[in-house]
């Protein structure tokens, strides 16, 4: 895991990541594979996600004697953008069922070119815990970006973003609007090419997952 110089942003180096981000760059790898592959990296990386969650402690008593045990402070949220995100819940819940999901729907003005809220559904009580944004691709950072101002607005205090892949210019739109939010990666690739693909990146997400190509 190396934690770069772009401000908050962590990529992950671990070697078993590497070998499933290969995986999921691959055209050959089917929808079938690919949605399995992508759950996983999700479940590998909410360990080091979740590291500053704050916990307290409470008595517990095993079979033998009473001793210390710990748990997480407040509620964890997990929200996915729609539709890619939902490939990275089940790895999430796999490892942190206890999290409580929402859903963020955004799609493309084609006018504007800026993202539309067409599904906002979270909790009302957002800010009892720790929220997870998690979308697989960081592009150009419009949506991650909408997204973040959306869990904002809705009372989200303590909030972090994975992503699979993210681009240069996405981290630099995100560290301008939210410098606060840490993000997570998998892999920082070079660039957007002209028609604001991740390059060398792994095609659309969305598409690749559920067969749609």
């Amino acid at each position: 895991m190396t934690d770069t110089n772009s401000g908050g942003l962590v990529v992950f180096d671990h070697p078993l990541i590497r070998h499933k981000m290969t995986r999921l760059r691959n055209i050959e790898t089917d929808y079938r594979q690919f949605r399995s592959t992508l759950a996983q990296i999700a479940g590998l990386m909410v360990y080091e996600v979740t590291r500053s969650f704050e916990t307290e402690t409470f008595v517990v008593t095993t079979p033998v004697a009473d001793t210390t045990g710990h748990r997480v402070r407040g509620s964890i949220t997990v929200v996915p953008v729609l539709r890619a995100g939902l490939g990275m819940i089940d790895g999430i819940l796999e490892v942190m069922p206890e999290a409580r999901v929402g859903h963020v729907g955004l799609a493309r003005d084609e006018q504007t070119l800026e993202p539309m809220t067409y599904l906002c559904k979270l909790p009302a009580d957002l800010d009892s815990g720790p929220v997870v944004l998690v979308d697989p691709m960081l592009a150009t950072g419009g949506s991650a970006s909408a997204a973040v101002r959306l869990l904002r607005d809705a009372g989200a205090k303590d909030l972090r973003m994975i992503c699979l892949v993210a681009s240069p210019e996405g981290i630099a739109r995100m560290r301008r609007d939210h410098p606060d939010v840490r993000i997570y990666a998998a892999a920082l690739d070079e660039r957007l090419n002209d028609k604001g693909y991740i390059v060398p990146g792994l095609g659309d997400a969305g598409d690749r997952m559920y067969g749609t190509t």
